[in-house]
């Protein structure tokens, strides 16, 4: 028998996005586990600062804003883990944006205990959103399929068992050959790698469909055309540590995102792609030293804006997590990031 992109052949050996999506979002699988979730794995923004959240909540008054402050403002996460950013956003906002918001946490794992019951918590985002769709870190582990080029110059399909053995399958054919094609072709040499990232962009669109009114957002581990990576970015986390990309349910599994293969994907005006560290300093957040003067003024204070300034630098710094792209598609809600 031979293995295609899905399904399992008869040596266990199936496509990676196949593969994935069993580990990851399958009835045992890393993201449906209870516990502490993706915390206990690896450290996003939204856990390395609470100046996240706040920056969030601006970016959400700013939508309320330029939708003309409606009744009712939604604010969607999606790929919540246990809640973290919805919960700081809500915190973070002013009583007059707060009183009017709509939370909605969108994640397969089950609710968490003492979870803010302002919070709705579903599996899918909701239709008719009128307000802001935040996706932190969702569309990396959104599963695919990998081709690497045989030694005829040819990509094929990269199967895998659920031990991380591998093997060739298919040529890549379809929409999928198409997609590499236009986004990320691959020159005829032996072991160069890609993941094909056309589901990713049908489930980015699928998310901004959602929108009646407002922005949607994608932040993520990304790359753009003609800065591929040339063996592919698959890997994955475990205990906090980067480990190998075995599809055995243990570990999340990820990839770079291909941000600009997404922004065209829903076809809709505006799209813009900007660093995480532009976005924040546009959403206030620097990483300057507070002013040695608060030290002997304020010394508590100086304290705080020292510890806050630090945080800051991380969120932005070269190299790391300001290098993180941020995918901004208004629906209605045009400048909501201009500095």
């Amino acid at each position: 028998m031979t293995a295609g992109t899905t399904g399992t052949a008869d040596d266990g050996f199936r496509g990676w996005r196949e593969a994935a999506r069993e580990a990851l979002y399958g009835p045992d699988g890393f993201y449906r586990r209870p516990g502490a979730g993706p915390a206990a794995h690896f450290r996003t923004s939204v856990h390395a600062s609470p100046l996240y959240a706040r920056a969030v909540a601006r970016l959400l008054c700013r939508v309320d804003e330029a939708l003309g402050r409606p009744r009712a403002l939604d604010f969607v996460d999606m790929a919540a883990g246990r809640g973290e950013l919805v919960t700081g956003v809500l915190g973070a906002l002013p009583a007059d944006v707060a009183d009017r918001v709509r939370p909605y946490a969108v994640e397969l794992a089950a609710r968490p205990d003492g979870l803010d019951g302002r919070i709705v918590w579903r599996d899918e985002p909701p239709e008719g959103v009128t307000g802001l769709l935040f996706a932190n870190e969702w569309l990396d582990n959104v599963p695919v399929d990998v081709a690497e080029v045989d030694a005829s110059g040819t990509p094929r399909y990269v199967l895998v068992r659920a031990d991380g053995a591998e093997r060739l399958g298919e040529p890549v054919a379809g929409p999928d050959a198409g997609w590499l094609d236009r986004w990320w072709p691959l020159p005829p040499e032996e072991g160069l790698r890609a993941e094909i990232g056309l589901p990713r962009d049908r489930a980015w669109t699928a998310a901004v469909e959602t929108l009646e009114r407002g922005a949607a957002v994608a932040v993520d581990y990304a790359h753009t055309a003609g800065a591929r990576p040339p063996f592919g970015t698959l890997t994955a986390f475990r205990e906090g540590r980067e480990t190998a990309p075995v599809p055995d349910g243990s570990r999340d599994l990820t990839a770079h995102v291909a941000l600009d293969a997404c922004a065209a994907a829903p076809a809709l005006p505006g799209a813009r792609l900007l660093t995480q560290r532009d976005a924040l300093r546009a959403l206030g957040v620097t990483g300057g030293r507070p002013p040695l003067s608060l030290a002997s003024s304020d010394p508590a204070g100086y304290v705080r804006a020292l510890a806050a300034a630090g945080e800051a630098a991380e969120l932005t710094a070269p190299g790391g997590l300001g290098d993180f792209g941020w995918l901004v598609q208004p629906v209605g809600a045009e400048g909501v990031l201009e500095s």
